[in-house]
């Protein structure tokens, strides 16, 4: 797929399904998201990539912090499914660093850029990905149990597998409709 192609076809993949990616195309998605703008070099991502067990384990971090924010048994079961949705799922943590020159909303945004990287270089390969974020990406007891620090911030949960469908692609919008000239 060349580069145009990516650019104007790519789309989410709600509808995923086992194999997740394999080991080689892993790597293609985290070297995609290396390369994404990265003022200063910090490097101010952290993937957490779970899969088989992992999603087990991710499955009861969710449903954890939705009992301690009261849900009932309905939503509870709902959450425990959550990561199921997908083979794997990779959450995109931005760990901003105190910087002179680089505030952190470009860390976040270059964390946000590495999550678009992934699920672009997956389209490219024909693997299936959709990013979510949700309620569990700002709660205090996810990160806590993701082991994250108090500036850290998950930006995604990335889920990636085999596409269950063969997705229409949408009509293209025509992007003068959001730009203008000063």
């Amino acid at each position: 797929m060349d580069a145009k192609q990516l650019l104007l076809t790519r789309q989410s993949t709600p509808r995923l399904v086992a194999p997740a990616p394999n080991a080689e195309q892993l790597t293609f998605l985290l070297d995609a998201a290396a390369r994404v703008p990265d003022h200063g070099a910090l490097t101010p991502w952290e993937f957490i990539i779970a899969v088989d067990d992992g999603l087990a384990k991710l499955a009861d971090i969710f449903v954890d912090a939705a009992k301690k924010s009261g849900a009932d048994e309905t939503f509870l079961t709902k959450v425990a499914n959550m990561p199921y949705r997908a083979p794997m799922v990779i959450t995109v943590v931005a760990k901003t660093q105190t910087h002179d020159k680089v505030p952190a909303i470009e860390q976040h945004i270059a964390a946000g850029c590495a999550t678009m990287a992934m699920q672009q270089a997956a389209f490219s390969m024909g693997v299936g990905a959709v990013w979510r974020t949700g309620d569990f990406a700002f709660d205090a007891n996810v990160h806590q149990q993701l082991g994250l620090s108090k500036q850290d911030q998950i930006v995604g949960f990335l889920y990636v597998g085999t596409p269950a469908v063969t997705a229409p692609i949408k009509p293209l919008k025509n992007g003068q409709q959001f730009a203008r000239y000063l």
